[in-house]
């Protein structure tokens, strides 16, 4: 089987690095010279694109198996409607019949559920904030195109937690200055870790016969407080002080949900068994690598 990761960042090059451990070919999409080099040692194959440019996909190569994980960069100027879902469709437009498998990678945030209830698969997508909209239109455009091809293909969705790992903590700079911290600290925070959102995503791609939709998160949610707490007494920080955010900010936006993820379905039928359970054991490996 041959694979194409588009986006090879912070989690799609982990993707592709497994796949090619486990001795299958693998094509990643990279916008730089400098970045080819780097996924190149990894063992992919590096592809000069841009999702915003049509024409430079058309050297995209014919693979079996797709991965999207395009991340939304804010230095670029372009908007994030563009990127996840205009970009998204220009890479839809360029696939031929050999793509049998699409696995797009979103986000929970398309969950707005505001009492700190369990969500899973059932649970009704109502998102509160633009990013959550985009990534079900997203969603959408990725399914019609399975539709479109009468069964030939498929198309799985992973919804992921917060994603952190090595170079990735949230809020690290903050906790360490001792600075106050946005957000009510007992509402709950969805995670997973680099390493397991990426088994996660080579399950989704390989296995035989995969459900559409699939929440990706480690076993335990954990309070805003437990979170920063850990953080601080890892690196030896003040105990970490929280404030209310500004009415209106982007904080109070993501401030007003509360909810907590299942991984049920993914742990039962993709079988990922997590490295990390939560963060006990998988802060202190990002904070330490």
């Amino acid at each position: 089987m041959s694979n194409l990761i588009i986006g090879c960042g912070y989690l799609g090059q982990r993707v592709g690095a497994r796949l090619c451990q486990s001795g299958e070919r693998v094509f990643g999409t990279v916008r730089s010279a400098g970045r080819a080099s780097e996924i190149a040692r990894l063992g992919i194959e590096p592809v000069l694109a841009e999702v915003l440019e049509p024409e430079s996909l058309k050297s995209l190569p014919a693979a079996n198996r797709l991965f999207y994980s395009v991340g939304f960069d804010r230095t670029a100027g372009s908007s994030m409607q563009s990127v996840h879902v205009d970009g998204l469709q220009n890479v839809l437009d360029r696939l031929t019949s050999e793509t049998i498998r699409f696995v797009y990678a979103s986000s929970t945030g398309v969950y707005g559920q505001i009492d700190g209830e369990w969500v899973d698969e059932e649970s009704p997508a109502s998102p509160t904030h633009e990013s959550g909209r985009i990534c079900l239109e997203a969603e959408g455009r990725v399914r019609a195109w399975a539709e479109a091809r009468g069964g030939a293909a498929s198309a799985i969705v992973l919804r992921f937690a917060g994603l952190y790992g090595p170079e990735r903590v949230v809020r690290r700079a903050i906790v360490e200055r001792g600075e106050p911290i946005p957000g009510d600290p007992a509402k709950f925070l969805n995670l997973i870790h680099i390493e397991d959102a990426a088994r996660a995503a080579v399950a989704a791609l390989q296995t035989a016969r995969g459900e559409p939709l699939y929440l990706v998160a480690d076993d335990r949610p954990v309070t805003r407080r437990e979170y920063y707490s850990s953080i601080a007494r890892l690196l030896g920080a003040p105990e970490p002080r929280f404030e209310l955010p500004r009415p209106g900010s982007a904080e109070a936006q993501r401030d007003a949900t509360n909810k907590r993820i299942s991984n049920r379905r993914m742990r039962s039928l993709l079988g990922v068994e997590l490295l990390h359970q939560d963060i006990a054991s998988g802060l202190p490996s990002a904070l330490a690598d």
